[in-house]
């Protein structure tokens, strides 16, 4: 009894203690955009991962005010949109932000208060010196002997490392953005010497040009602290690809699949060939590549892009980061059993998605979302009333209230056949979740069949031929030849599946 007893506190112990944890990496923002229009949203996201998913995807009333909470996964740099626009601010788990800004110039220009202030008070100042400094590093440095161009470059790195240890210590930022801060400075050191070698040879005549030793040991100097830096640095992912793309090139080149290989695939081999690369780089680069270069709906091959995600990431965050990136982008896979969702109809009562032996098309929407009752509510009428003896419609809300779907379901699909739903939560709501719904992927469309199962991808243009073959094949109808210029207005997705919602106007 008494053993049972001690199991049973210390369970209760590691609970609260693994609560703990979850409520510290919160981060709670609220503040006030002076002339903020509702139809605008503030997203906040990770800008040294993978993914670089939105993390939250906020309203603003009519008065300009926004509120929430989001898990911070570290402490760094993050990415806020708002209107198309995007500026950076550096964030701590478990910090109480209060920003404020007048939608005209916001996010670019905006006011911090609460625990986030000195941090951000100190990126701020560095980087008014840094631009006032920044003329130093010119083309003209280029062109110099390798022994100028270094005791130069040198002193530069010098002056501005000594600038940021005074903001530090007049400002009071803590260590991790001072360290952070220094690493990002190393790295566009790094990325002028690699310039350096590239180029003075071009630029004085002499394409034989090598650098020396004294060179080459110092830019390894710089790099100590490369696992750090390639874990929190994106650009230092890009100075090490702009390091080794001549090698890498080189190497594709001889790759006998090289003209149906995917470029990650190739990457992959290249990097599994470099002693000198420790695990942690390989992943980031090879994340980084597949990220950039094959999470494309309409081009890139799912299983391809898994199997090369499987086979050479060895670090579970980092592949974890990718995956949630994957499944952003891909959605659910084709063939499998639809996710078990509770969603809400306009009489308030529970429900779910109702088949009554027919597929369904699924429409993810908000009354945010930019143009849709000018350019998609037309176009979805003309689809739902050629399919409607066919196919079942579904329209689910991710508003943020249900006072706002149902003001809106009312108003933008009244008289059309089809039930709406709302999902309780918005794009924080479990549908959202089990269908990797985010502000950038809406509206969007995808298929049901009648046995539950995921019949397609998801579709962000009513127009595209693709929708309409698989409307045709899973309804057995004919449809007529759909104006390819009937876009929704997220269509840029399809160019940067990781853009913010803001920019898809």
């Amino acid at each position: 009894m008494h053993k049972l007893i001690f199991k049973m506190k210390k369970y209760l112990v590691l609970l609260l203690i693994s609560l703990m944890v979850v409520s510290c990496s919160k981060v709670k923002v609220e503040g006030n955009v002076k002339g903020g229009s509702p139809l605008e949203r503030i997203e906040f996201i990770e800008a040294s991962g993978v993914a670089t998913l939105p993390l939250i995807n906020i309203g603003v009333d009519e008065k300009g005010n926004f509120k929430g909470e989001f898990k911070a996964p570290k402490n760094g740099m993050y990415a806020m949109t708002y209107a198309g626009k995007m500026n950076f601010i550096y964030l701590k788990k478990g910090q109480d932000l209060k920003i404020s800004g007048d939608a005209a110039t916001f996010p670019e220009i905006y006011k911090i208060e609460g625990d986030a202030k000195k941090n951000n008070d100190f990126i701020t100042a560095t980087q008014k010196y840094l631009e006032t400094y920044s003329s130093k590093l010119n083309m003209q440095m280029l062109q110099k002997k390798e022994t100028e161009f270094l005791a130069e470059i040198k002193k530069i790195h010098s002056d501005l490392e000594k600038n940021l240890d005074e903001n530090a210590d007049k400002i009071g930022a803590d260590s991790d953005v001072i360290k952070l801060k220094k690493d990002e400075l190393t790295t566009n050191i790094l990325t002028f010497l690699v310039q350096y070698q590239s180029t003075h040879g071009q630029v004085t005549g002499n394409p034989t040009f090598k650098v020396s030793k004294t060179f080459s040991d110092y830019e390894k100097s710089l790099t100590k602290d490369n696992d750090r830096m390639v874990e929190n640095l994106p650009v230092y992912r890009n100075y090490l690809l702009n390091k080794v793309g001549q090698d890498f090139q080189t190497f594709a080149e001889k790759q006998t699949d090289k003209n149906t290989a995917s470029m990650s695939s190739i990457f992959a081999r290249y990097l599994a060939t470099n002693k000198d690369m420790s695990q942690k780089t390989k992943d980031y680069l090879l994340a980084f590549v597949i990220a950039k270069f094959d999470l494309n709906p309409y081009t890139s091959e799912i299983e391809k892009v898994k199997k090369v995600s499987e086979e050479y990431i060895k670090d579970s965050e980092v592949k974890k980061d990718l995956n949630s990136a994957i499944n952003a982008v891909f959605g659910l896979k084709k063939g499998e059993a639809a996710p078990k969702v509770s969603l809400q109809k306009l009489d308030g009562k529970s429900a779910s998605f109702e088949a009554n032996g027919k597929p369904t098309l699924v429409m993810s929407y908000a009354s945010w979302n930019p143009y849709i009752g000018q350019s998609t509510i037309p176009v979805l009428k003309e689809v739902v009333d050629f399919y409607k003896a066919k196919v079942n419609f579904a329209f689910v809300n991710l508003d943020d209230t249900k006072e706002q779907f149902t003001k809106t379901a009312n108003a933008m699909f009244k008289g059309v056949p089809g039930t709406s739903y709302y999902a309780e939560g918005g794009l924080s709501s479990d549908y959202a979740k089990k269908f990797f719904i985010y502000g950038f992927k809406i509206p969007g469309f995808f298929l049901i069949d009648k046995d539950g199962k995921v019949a397609s991808q998801t579709f962000y243009n009513l127009g595209d031929a693709k929708f309409v073959e698989e409307m045709n094949k899973i309804s057995g109808l004919q449809a007529p030849t759909v104006n390819p210029q009937a876009q929704l207005q997220n269509e840029l997705l399809q160019q940067n599946p990781n853009a913010d919602s803001a920019n898809t106007k």
